[in-house]
């Protein structure tokens, strides 16, 4: 890993600004549209400056934590996490679907309070019969039986938005397609063929963060006045391998959301703590925009849905992964390209 006095060689270098990389993630995951000037039609970073030799090194520590998380699930002391985590995050298992309608419920109440927002703080809108739209979103989650309708009053937000600021901008926020899946499944108590509503959200927020991930690759000059505003983010590297790094860590856990359970419960914690530990820095704003996922990794964390992890499944984990983060690089920049004629080289 690099700073100002160079390379940190040491395998146990590595380790340890891997560790302090996942702690200074938390200011990271503030969302950078809400708070920076962004320019989405603009080119991002040519594929050569993101596929660096530091970048095949993050992504080489990333599949290393995924074996060996995959490895500690299977011992002794992995059955034992599983057991508390059992054991401690009971109330918000049995609880899952109140959570998700509360939380939800205040965050429309918040956009309706604010004004002048469709769905997230720079999609902005002057038409005021949005707020009221949002209100009555909120008051559908009241109701079981109503919560169709707050799913469709979701979809419906979401398309003006994507009508109003391209599908490859909303592309940031498939987490709200998925959470108006999940309240139309709990309303009629059905799954999406094989798929809990749990796990629906679950895949929704994975999409989000990997897509997230590759943004702060393409564009990570959004971030850098943030750093000026809050130079404690970067732990005295420098701002492009920062980037790098943080995009590494969100890609990482992401992925991990859509493997083995107690590698998902372990990468809901490490998410939910870095969006929480974003709100200290970035306040009321950063906190409502994020309720929403903050409350899925909550949710995520407690299920405590079991699937053995086989020999077979590990072995072929570091493909998949290779296999997902080729996919999300390969559509983040060939949509850019189709869409606004970028260069991607």
């Amino acid at each position: 890993m690099r700073n100002a006095s160079g390379w940190l060689p040491s395998p146990a270098a590595w380790t340890m600004a891997a560790c302090l990389g996942l702690v200074a993630i938390g200011p990271a995951h503030a969302h950078v549209k809400w708070f920076c000037a962004y320019d989405v039609v603009g080119a991002p970073r040519g594929l050569e400056s993101v596929l660096c030799d530091d970048f095949e090194k993050l992504v080489a520590l990333s599949i290393l934590a995924l074996i060996v998380g995959g490895l500690f699930e299977n011992t002794v002391l992995g059955a034992a996490m599983v057991r508390f985590l059992d054991r401690t995050t009971g109330w918000i298992r049995t609880n899952t679907e109140l959570l998700f309608r509360a939380v939800c419920g205040g965050f429309f109440v918040a956009l309706w309070s604010f004004g002048g927002i469709i769905l997230t703080p720079e999609l902005t809108t002057t038409n005021p019969a949005l707020s009221w739209l949002q209100l009555a979103i909120a008051a559908g989650f009241l109701w079981r039986a109503t919560l169709p309708a707050s799913a469709a009053g979701i979809v419906a937000l979401f398309a003006i938005a994507a009508s109003q600021y391209g599908a490859f901008h909303l592309a940031d926020y498939p987490i709200f397609l998925g959470l108006a899946v999940y309240f139309v499944l709990i309303a009629f108590q059905r799954d999406l063929f094989s798929l809990r509503p749990i796990d629906v959200v679950r895949y929704a927020a994975a999409v989000t963060l990997m897509w997230a991930s590759v943004e702060k690759w393409a564009y990570p000059d959004w971030t850098f006045p943030l750093f000026i505003e809050h130079p404690t983010m970067t732990m005295g590297f420098d701002g492009e391998y920062f980037m790098k790094a943080a995009g590494a860590v969100e890609f990482a856990l992401a992925f991990a959301l859509i493997c083995s359970p107690l590698i998902r419960r372990i990468a809901a914690i490490l998410l939910s703590a870095a969006f929480v530990a974003a709100i200290f820095q970035f306040g009321k704003v950063d906190a409502i925009g994020h309720a929403p996922i903050i409350v899925a990794m909550i949710a995520i964390a407690a299920d405590n849905t079991t699937a053995p992890l086989r020999h077979r499944a590990l072995a072929l984990m570091p493909m998949g992964y290779a296999a997902a983060l080729a996919a999300f690089i390969g559509l983040y920049y060939g949509a850019h390209a189709i869409l606004y004629g970028s260069n991607i080289l």
